[in-house]
């Protein structure tokens, strides 16, 4: 299980058009967000990204850069974000499912067509959100067993709003008894 206030573990992965992203060194400002989806074949996780592409300059305005990414390889990848006409979220693909389940993602087995005609992998992981601070810190996490009821973008740019302002730490550390 990811801890809030500890390092998050190491992920590099080739971006389609900006080089290779390295969670521990993607000299942002004030952090990452981290969209983990479950690939081209999910409407949900097309309508999903499509919100953080709006919102991702909002992000920027507060030193947070945005990526989106999947264990989809870089052709279906790359017909996601031509699918949503992106101009300024990231895009990582070939996201290993090991890797995936390091970050406490769920995986699933594919079940053939998906409602929209595409077939969904053998194998892929289910969504989570998560923002990284800039040392590398796990800042908010949050991880889905389906693709329903995802915290909305315009929520989490608020709460970081709030937590700038008021210099809120990072929440859910204690792993002491109980």
């Amino acid at each position: 299980m990811l801890i809030p206030r500890e390092i998050v573990p190491a992920l590099t992965l080739p971006t389609l058009d900006h080089g290779t992203f390295d969670v521990l060194n993607d000299n942002s400002e004030r952090g990452t967000v981290i969209c983990f989806y479950r690939g081209l074949h999910c409407p949900i996780c097309a309508n999903y990204l499509n919100e953080l592409e709006k919102r991702t300059a909002d992000f920027a305005e507060r030193g947070v850069k945005t990526i989106a990414i999947s264990s989809d390889g870089q052709q279906r990848t790359r017909d996601m974000a031509d699918k949503l006409g992106v101009r300024d979220l990231r895009f990582a693909y070939d996201l290993p499912l090991d890797k995936a389940r390091e970050w406490g993602l769920f995986i699933s087995t594919g079940r053939g067509k998906t409602s929209i005609g595409i077939e969904e992998p053998a194998l892929f992981s289910e969504p989570g959100l998560f923002m990284v601070q800039p040392d590398g810190k796990l800042y908010y996490a949050s991880v889905q067993t389906m693709p329903f009821v995802r915290p909305h973008f315009s929520e989490l740019v608020s709460a970081l709003d709030f937590a700038i302002e008021k210099n809120y730490p990072a929440r859910g550390e204690y792993t002491g008894a109980v």
